[in-house]
């Protein structure tokens, strides 16, 4: 059959509970907060899906997220889609679709990222604290304080802050460390962590862990999936998710992609 553009969310929710832990960001967007931002498109033989692309236009920079287990239907989907791709995107590719893309479009790499779950949740219970406290839009001043100290580059929608979802410990006045979310989704049972630093003059202490431990805690009463993106060398922050119960699952590269005119 070829490529086919989705729109039932029910097939696209089959599909990616083949692997959720690799398509929880998918999950996520199924979500009615995102769904609208949404383009799905797979990759048929005759009746059955082998193959699915989220296109993501929530931001001003699209985002194309193409994992797979099968690269064969993957190439075959990549390759058929680019003449309805936008002439520039961020894109996660698995392993082996990088040359299918590098025919019309320049790709510049942002790194080898690992994708973690969370595979053992009693070891969060050694994390657990009274300094860690639950953050709101009222905070959002010192939430961006602290962003601007120790993490500039960090991509924060504010809104994700009507979650619920996000922690943090003060010195003071003063935010110094805090954990939140890129996905929450209590209908499709996933979450994202992201958003997660430390002010550098408290790190070394643990309190990304405490923070992070804490919110996954209270994440887990209303999700069975929680996971999160580190870059593959990152070695800190994966010793730190390692000691929280999580495990790499599958690795994938980031891209900007720019089209060859």
């Amino acid at each position: 059959m070829g490529r086919v553009v989705l729109h039932d969310k029910h097939e696209i929710a089959a599909f990616l509970s083949r692997n959720p832990g690799l398509h929880l960001y998918s999950f996520g967007d199924l979500d009615d907060f995102f769904w609208p931002q949404t383009l799905w498109y797979g990759w048929k033989n005759e009746s059955a899906l082998e193959a699915l692309i989220l296109v993501y236009l929530g931001q001003e920079t699209p985002a194309v997220l193409a994992f797979s287990e099968s690269p064969e239907p993957m190439c075959q989907l990549l390759e058929s889609l680019q003449p309805c791709l936008p002439p520039r995107f961020y894109t996660h590719l698995s392993p082996g679709l990088q040359p299918v893309l590098e025919q019309t479009y320049t790709l510049t790499s942002h790194g080898i990222h690992s994708r973690m779950v969370l595979t053992q949740p009693e070891a969060l219970a050694s994390w657990a604290s009274e300094r860690v406290i639950s953050l709101s839009t009222t905070d959002l001043p010192a939430i961006e304080a602290l962003y601007q100290r120790a993490y500039p580059q960090n991509w924060f929608d504010r809104r994700m802050l009507e979650t619920g979802q996000y922690r943090g410990i003060f010195q003071g006045a003063q935010l110094i460390s805090i954990a939140g979310i890129h996905v929450y989704s209590p209908e499709w049972k996933v979450a994202a962590l992201g958003n997660i630093t430390t002010d550098p003059v408290f790190r070394g202490q643990g309190l990304g862990t405490l923070t992070t431990g804490s919110l996954c805690q209270d994440l887990l009463q209303t999700v069975a999936l929680i996971g999160l993106n580190v870059k593959s060398d990152n070695a800190a922050a994966i010793r730190t998710y390692t000691k929280l119960g999580f495990e790499e699952i599958a690795r994938y590269e980031e891209f900007e992609a720019c089209f060859r005119s």
